[in-house]
């Protein structure tokens, strides 16, 4: 891949947008674990955001605690007195425990500080999707507004798609709302598809292992797209027209006399021409009109299209922040849900891990290349209900690992050794290192092909 080619702007609003994510998330995790173990008078000793080995780009100590801006951007961390964790401090373990130490607790005690991360990340999911509702109510494209059909790509042909199907049906099923067509032929996957062709009811069998297959391609989005004429919306000054004029409302339909209907031809058909001057057919009231213009050698001839979801319709319904409660529950439940499914396909083969899994550097792609409030929030939403499920997942290391010993105690009265637990915490913190060492090898191979 070439530097050149790299959109560095884009790149740049992306990291943004992750960094400012993910800190939120840590910061608010680690005041999961810091309130409560303050209330129960347990010495709390550094609070950082991002791992700090070696040095620390800030820190400042403010009476016990040290505070501080880590190096390493995969996290962050409070250390609490007495307690076995990523700092594997052995020394202070040696010495009788004290009052203010966190294993002189009681086990009830270091269950709610162990836990606290996991309840404040559920906590933050749902507010932000309550806000998210309030503020921005919910947008969906009904399939039944998609005049024009679809257009399909050279996977979703495979099945048997052609460009103008419109998808209706899932498994008997009815969609209602397009945007969850292509994340429920996966999470569900899908036997069936009910489609109408030419005004005609047609089912479609799906393969076994198409769910695989999609998650393989990364054909998360784009696979099914809606089909729309290029309606003009307005002219950028860098458009070079040599004869005629392009003017608001007019309708493109061809390149140099190549049709182009709708906008997906009209997006392959303009690549062809980079850094040519075209002949451009547009509908202009009840006349055809010829203009000639320049297609840059970035494929642009430099204006702007009327969007998808103004010409088909999208209905957004609007809520106040009362009837946004029960919306937020359900946003973070059905989150929750989607994420669990596509744990479970992972271990029963029905997607590989090595297309599926990413380090920070897919977690980064997934926010958009301009500033979108939105999105941002509705993505640190769902960031914050995965980091709370892995969090509570019951391996050592981690706080459900913390948690599981601890529950152990409580009902057996015993508790387990300092030995075992450091062990346990190596142990844990080997296999959290090597499946992030995995992931980010699997980022950077996906960038170099």
């Amino acid at each position: 891949m070439s530097l050149l080619a790299i959109d560095w702007l884009s790149v740049g609003v992306k990291m943004g947008q992750f960094i400012l994510s993910f800190s939120i998330l840590v910061i608010l995790h680690e005041l999961g674990h810091y309130l409560p173990a303050k209330f129960f008078k347990c010495r709390v000793e550094k609070f950082y955001l991002f791992f700090n080995p070696w040095f620390s780009l800030w820190k400042k100590k403010i009476g016990e605690t040290e505070y501080g801006l880590g190096w390493i951007p995969f996290g962050g961390y409070v250390k609490i007195a007495g307690m076995i964790d990523e700092s594997m401090d052995k020394e202070q373990m040696n010495l009788p425990a004290q009052p203010w130490e966190f294993r002189s607790k009681p086990a009830w005690q270091r269950l709610i500080i162990m836990v606290g991360g996991v309840v404040v990340n559920v906590i933050l999911a749902v507010v932000i999707f309550i806000g998210i509702t309030w503020v921005w109510g919910e947008e969906q494209l009904p399939v039944k507004n998609l005049k024009y059909g679809v257009h399909v790509d050279s996977l979703a042909k495979t099945i048997g798609m052609q460009d103008g199907d419109n998808v209706v049906g899932i498994d008997g099923q009815p969609i209602v709302n397009f945007g969850t067509l292509e994340s429920e032929m996966v999470l569900k996957e899908a036997k069936k598809l009910q489609i109408i062709r030419n005004g005609s009811p047609i089912e479609l069998s799906i393969p076994e292992h198409f769910s695989k297959t999609i998650v393989k391609q990364k054909k998360f989005a784009g696979m099914i797209i809606p089909r729309y004429p290029v309606i003009i919306d307005s002219v950028g000054k860098s458009a070079t027209i040599t004869n005629g004029e392009l003017r608001k409302g007019d309708t493109l339909i061809a390149i140099n006399n190549q049709l182009c209907p709708y906008y997906n031809d009209f997006d392959a058909i303009k690549k062809r021409y980079s850094d040519s001057l075209v002949t451009l057919s547009l509908i202009r009231g009840a006349d055809t009109v010829q203009v000639k213009a320049l297609i840059n050698d970035k494929g642009s001839i430099g204006f702007f299209a009327v969007s998808p979801y103004s010409i088909l319709g999208t209905v957004t319904s609007e809520y106040t922040l009362l009837q946004s409660v029960p919306i937020g529950f359900r946003h973070c439940w059905e989150t929750l849900d989607k994420y669990v499914t596509g744990i479970k396909q992972i271990f029963t083969g029905k997607v590989n891990a090595s297309d599926s899994l990413g380090s920070v550097i897919s977690i980064g792609n997934t926010f958009p290349g301009v500033w979108d409030w939105e999105r941002f929030w509705t993505l640190t939403g769902i960031f914050s209900i995965v980091l709370a499920f892995m969090n509570i997942l019951p391996i050592p290391a981690l706080d459900g690992g913390h948690a599981l010993f601890t529950i152990y105690e409580m009902i057996s009265g015993r508790k387990p050794g300092d030995k075992f637990m450091e062990y346990a915490q190596m142990a844990g913190m080997i296999l959290l290192l090597g499946l992030m060492a995995y992931a980010l090898g699997l980022d950077f191979w996906r960038l170099l092909k």
